[in-house]
Order: C-alpha cells, then sequence, then structure tokens
C-alpha cells in the first residue's frame, strides 16, 4: 500500500478535501486503485451530533455513517463507497483505547499518548485501507489521507506523530506528503506573500514530516518567482510546487494537473490532421502520468493582421498561447499563417516557453531566429518568397517541382547527432545516430548554417552527408528544439517518442530531473 497525505497550514478552510480529492481523480486516471481516508481531530465520535452552521453538511454513507462532508467529496470524485471507519476522529480512537484498557487488553501498562495512542491510529489506518472500496475485489493501491485542522493545532498533534511513525515504517517509496498552504495578496502592491507557508512547512518538519510537495492556494496562478522562492526556502523542488488557485468550482480542480499544450497550425479545422502528433503527445503524457490538454490556435489568428479584421479571434489566440505550458508547431505545406508561427517561436524563444517545431516547425524556428537575431528581416523560405534576398530554407536539389505524389524526401532516414551532450542526444539515450521518418520538400540553407550556430542556434543533428541539417536546439533555453523528420510516426503507447517525452517533462519542469536519473 502507497500512502499520500494531504495536510494543511496557515488557516482551515484551505480545500484540503477538493484537493485530496482531486489527487485521487489524477491517480485513478492513470489506472490506479484508490481509497480514502479522512481524520477528523476533534473529540466527538462522529459528525451526527454537529452543527451543519458550524462544521457544513453530515453526510452520510451506505452503512448508516455520518461522516465528515469531505467523505461525500472523495465519493463523488472518485465513485466509491466508503464505510464509516474511513473517517478517524480523536473520539473514535480514545474510545477504542479507552476500551481495551477496560478489557485489560494493555496488561497492566500505563496507558499513554505515545505508544498506546499512536499505535491505535496507525493500526486503524492501515486496517481501513485494506477495504475494497470500488466495489472489485483486493485492496486499493494507493490511500488519500486528508488530516483535518492545521499544523500546530493541538488536538492534532498525536495524528501527526502517528503518521510520522507511518511514513518511518512503510519507507520513503510509500509515502507522499502533500502540504496545502495559502499564499495571500497584501497590499495595493498586489505582491505574493510566501512567509505564511514558509513558517508552516518549518513546523511541520519540526514535528518530523517533510512535505514532498506543495499545493499552494491562491487567487491568481502562482508567478514564477513565487515558486522559486517557496523552493528556496520550503525545500521542496520547484517542479514539486502546485498552484491550486481559484476556480469557478471545483471540478475545475483536477483539470489544473493536466498539461496545457497550444498546438499552433494551418489544419485545426479538422484535429485528424494532427492525429499522430496528438497521439504522440498522450503516449508522452501518460509516461508521466498526466492528461494532455490540447488548446488549437489558427496560426492565422496570432497574426498582426488578424487584430484588425478579426480583433476577438486575435485576442483569444494570444491569450491562449500566452498560458501555455508549451508551444507545437508541426507540420504543414504553403505560406498560410506562416507569420502567425513565427511570431508563435519568437514568444516561446524569449519567454523561455518549451518548444517543439516539426518538419515547417523547426524551418519556422530557423526563419524566426535569422530575423530577430541575425537581424536579416527578409529572412524566408522559398516555399514562401521565392525572391527572398535571405534564403534560410531553401528547396531541395533532389526535388521535383513539377511532380507532387512521392517526390519528397520520405521515409526513415538516419540522422546522425554528432553532439553527445546536445538534449537531444541525451533524450534518444546518448546514441550516435536515429532513425526516423521524413516528410518534406524544403530544408534549412546549409550556407547560413554557419552564421545562425554562431548566433546561438546549435545544428545538433544532421544526415549521413553532414551538410542536411535535421536538429536544431538552442542555447539557455529549458527546451527549444525543432527537427525536419517527423517523430510522432514512430511513437506507441509504451514508447513514448523521446522528443515528445522531453517535451511534456519540460512543460511541468521535471526534464532535469529525468536527464539526472
Amino acid at each position: 500500500m502507497k500512502y499520500v497525505l494531504v495536510t494543511g497550514g496557515v488557516v482551515s478552510g484551505l480545500g484540503k478535501g477538493v484537493t485530496a480529492s482531486s489527487i485521487g481523480v489524477v491517480l485513478k486516471a492513470c489506472g490506479l486503485g484508490v481509497t480514502s481516508i479522512k481524520i477528523d481531530p476533534y473529540l466527538n465520535t462522529d459528525a451526527g451530533t454537529m452543527s451543519p452552521f458550524e462544521h457544513g453538511e453530515v453526510f452520510v454513507l451506505d452503512d448508516g455513517g455520518e461522516v465528515d462532508l469531505d467523505l461525500g467529496n472523495y465519493e463523488r470524485f472518485l465513485d466509491v463507497t466508503l464505510t464509516k471507519d474511513n473517517n478517524i476522529t480523536t473520539g473514535k480512537i480514545y474510545q477504542s483505547v479507552l476500551d481495551k484498557e477496560r478489557k485489560g487488553d494493555y496488561l497492566g501498562k500505563t496507558v499513554q499518548v505515545v505508544p498506546h495512542i499512536t499505535d491505535a491510529i496507525k493500526d486503524w489506518i492501515e486496517s481501513v485501507s485494506l477495504i475494497p472500496v470500488d466495489g472489485k475485489e483486493g485492496q486499493a493501491d494507493v490511500c488519500v489521507i486528508e488530516l483535518g485542522g492545521t499544523v500546530g493545532d493541538i488536538e492534532s498533534m498525536p495524528f501527526i506523530e502517528a503518521l510520522r511513525q507511518l511514513s518511518f515504517s512503510v519507507g520513503p517509496d510509500n509515502f507522499c506528503l502533500i502540504h496545502v498552504s495559502l499564499i495571500p495578496v497584501l497590499g495595493v502592491v498586489g505582491e505574493q506573500k510566501t512567509k505564511p507557508t514558509q513558517h508552516t512547512v518549518r513546523e511541520l518538519r519540526a514535528l518530523g514530516l517533510t512535505p514532498h510537495f506543495l499545493a499552494c492556494r491562491s487567487a491568481q496562478p502562482l508567478l514564477e518567482s513565487t515558486k522559486a522562492k517557496l523552493s528556496q526556502f520550503c525545500h521542496v523542488a520547484a517542479a514539486n510546487i502546485l498552484n491550486i488557485h481559484d476556480v469557478p468550482n471545483i471540478w475545475h480542480v483536477p483539470l489544473l494537473l493536466r498539461v496545457q499544450i497550444a498546438m499552433v497550425g494551418k489544419y485545426i479545422g479538422l484535429t485528424d490532421s494532427y492525429l499522430s502528433v496528438v497521439k504522440a503527445l498522450l503516449h508522452a503524457c501518460i509516461a508521466c502520468s498526466l492528461k494532455p490538454h490540447i488548446e488549437w490556435i489558427a496560426a492565422s489568428d496570432l497574426e498582426d493582421e488578424s487584430e484588425k479584421s478579426t480583433p476577438e479571434a486575435h485576442a483569444a489566440a494570444w491569450k491562449i498561447l500566452k498560458s501555455a505550458e508549451c508551444i507545437l508547431v508541426p507540420g504543414g505545406f504553403g505560406d498560410r499563417g506562416v507569420s502567425g508561427m513565427v511570431l508563435a517561436a519568437k514568444y516561446a524563444r524569449e519567454n523561455k516557453i518549451p518548444y517543439l517545431g516539426i518538419c515547417l516547425g523547426m524551418q519556422i524556428a530557423v526563419i524566426e531566429f535569422a530575423r530577430s537575431v541575425l537581424g536579416l528581416e527578409r529572412a524566408n523560405s522559398t516555399e514562401f518568397d521565392a525572391q527572398t534576398s535571405d534564403p534560410v530554407v531553401i528547396f531541395m536539389p533532389e526535388g521535383s517541382r513539377t511532380h507532387m505524389g512521392s517526390t519528397m524526401r520520405l521515409g526513415s532516414r538516419r540522422t546522425h547527432l554528432h553532439n553527445r551532450d546536445s538534449l537531444t542526444s541525451k533524450l534518444y539515450g546518448q546514441v550516435s545516430y536515429v532513425d526516423e521518418r521524413h516528410r518534406h520538400r524544403y530544408e534549412v540553407n546549409p550556407e547560413v548554417a554557419q552564421a545562425l550556430e554562431e548566433a546561438g542556434l546549435r545544428f545538433v543533428g544532421k544526415d549521413d552527408t553532414g551538410k542536411r541539417v535535421e536538429v536544431i536546439e538552442f542555447q539557455d533555453h529549458p527546451f527549444y528544439v525543432g527537427v525536419q523528420f517527423h517523430p510522432e510516426f514512430k511513437s506507441r503507447p509504451t514508447r513514448p517518442s523521446p522528443l515528445f517525452l522531453g517535451f511534456i517533462l519540460a512543460a511541468r519542469k521535471l526534464l532535469q530531473a529525468h536527464l539526472s536519473n
């Protein structure tokens, strides 16, 4: 059994129950069996005698148990049937220990909070976690435990000590602590304050529990600077700081744990046009225990002309792009939407948003770099401007200008990865070459390769001749990769494309940890 403990700090009422339920939803979506336990530190044996004004709805279970309303959230979110024993209270624990003491079960020993109360808590958790709750035989894979109240409350101390002992006994591979805290905004300046969270984490660590994740409640999404500060002072990796900001209703919360991917393309009216790309994204997300959330953006809606002709579509497209965790520009033909793609590539490069350019998407990255960094304002592909004075992408010498069918560079071709320290080489397992499928007529102009490389655009993969560019990377960026080939065609559910996997990991700020492992 693996345990996920959800605790809370700073103030009560932060939504630990919804957070715990949402985590259960994500785990269940990964194919795991999930059960839940709610710990309420009050002395009441159950919620039946408590005023709804003080503690909210009394939720009734199948077995007649009157329990905290959070168990209702668990049942609805996870589609399970819980028992009254899934709600642990201080009253129930003390009653069970006192009953044993009256029976003489402790054989004359002095009954104390430690070890007798803490042992009773551990035994209760371990036995209840084994009860099937989803109508199937066998125990669940993961038990999500929510500790009610706030860290530092006197009444919760025996439970924290019991949970500390439980974490030690089951081992670090089977115990994960998620601490829910508040990031307030004070004053007219609107600065996000981290000090309350720093203090509650320090108090939690003093009690012997160190959080693996921080689930930060806030009115607005956390700033990257806020995450960095929390990571530094709370001893939690920045990638493990989850932002659970305010949403219209609680059903949105599990969606905050999805990956938001901006797909900037030409053919978004028919998503099957990018079916293999969508499947490759799904394969990579499955490997990361994530669910892809693809936001389709018509490249033409990003262009300056669109701001005048269709201002609403233009504003909506840029809003989606700026809220995305990563940006993908897939393959395509023709000049429609190219300016919008160039703007998307520029935004990703300058703002350090993970970018993956496939076929045309790689050429777009080269065009944007030549214009913005080298100052070649007319840099273009001869596909879009045959008379351009700065052709950075050109028609392949062996291509046919008279026939369209089967005249492109097609099928599996070898790409040599000359730099073993490149990100692409590392993602593929530090191999010297890869065989990927191609479908294109245009290529990066070899004559401008040196100037582009000197400016910081690395050409880390080339064909057998050593002249044709296959892979580009931009330095000083978490993930800015363009490939002339189509890695999506060889992606499989159990063997995702390394480039797509790296792309998704970078979006969740997990790439460096993956490479280190």
